[in-house]
């Protein structure tokens, strides 16, 4: 279910967004997990605004991959004219061919920190509904085994996750951003229905460290060092952060 070895995209045009009733329904193929045992990994905005209906939330992480702000938003921190920046993940091995400014502070573990969150069984096909329609801007559904936290008492070491995953061959893929300072203004000042892309930025910036306080894990370089470059865009400009 997982596509890797992908070459780098070209451009794409500006999606045009659909209601959901019309948006194929992202975790139909998904028939490896049972409603039963239905859990969603959340690495994004799902750790500070988790799903519906969830039964059991564990911390922890998933291992192959890397967070990036490489992923276009059309519909939730921009506009389709003006899209801001979310995080998608890059599988290791394509993303090691890359030329990303970042990666020589990348940890060698590929470990990516976030919140699975297991679903109430009779609720699976509403969250699933509601989540395919908030992820409907490229990205993709996949199964990728998660390991809880050493901070939490779980019985077992790995559990099957859906994971949404804008893959670099998804149309809202925005590729390497090399040039840090231009992804920091743009985060900046972009604004979706959802509020301003920094708001994104900080908030995910803050639950990660949460997270990596419970395991001693150092914090995400990628996250850190857009936070701090928007900061001081920020002072500089006297912006204030809305709401």
């Amino acid at each position: 279910m997982i596509s890797s070895g992908l070459s780098t995209p070209s451009p794409s045009p500006i999606p045009q967004l659909r209601p959901y009733e019309q948006v194929h329904a992202l975790t139909e193929p998904v028939t490896e997990i049972s409603h039963n045992n239905f859990w969603i990994f959340g690495y994004g905005s799902l750790i500070f605004k988790p799903p519906p209906d969830v039964e059991l939330a564990v911390p922890g992480y998933i291992s192959g991959y890397v967070r990036r702000f490489w992923q276009k938003s059309h519909d939730h921190r921009g506009t389709p004219t003006a899209p801001g920046r979310v995080v998608t993940l890059i599988e290791r091995e394509y993303w090691e061919t890359l030329d990303d400014p970042h990666a020589k502070f990348e940890r060698p573990d590929s470990r990516t920190w976030g919140v699975a969150y297991k679903i109430i069984p009779e609720k699976v096909r509403h969250v699933a509904a509601v989540l395919d329609l908030r992820e409907q801007n490229g990205y993709t559904v996949h199964l990728v085994p998660f390991c809880p936290s050493k901070s939490v008492a779980y019985p077992l070491p790995t559990i099957p996750t859906i994971v949404y995953i804008g893959t670099p061959d998804n149309h809202a893929f925005a590729g390497v951003e090399a040039d840090l300072d231009e992804l920091a203004r743009l985060i900046l000042t972009s604004k979706g229905p959802s509020g301003p892309n920094k708001v994104y930025l900080y908030k995910l910036h803050e639950a990660l460290q949460e997270l990596h306080g419970r395991d001693g894990e150092e914090d995400d370089f990628h996250v850190m060092d857009l936070v701090q470059r928007v900061k001081l865009l920020e002072a500089v400009e006297g912006r204030v952060i809305d709401q």
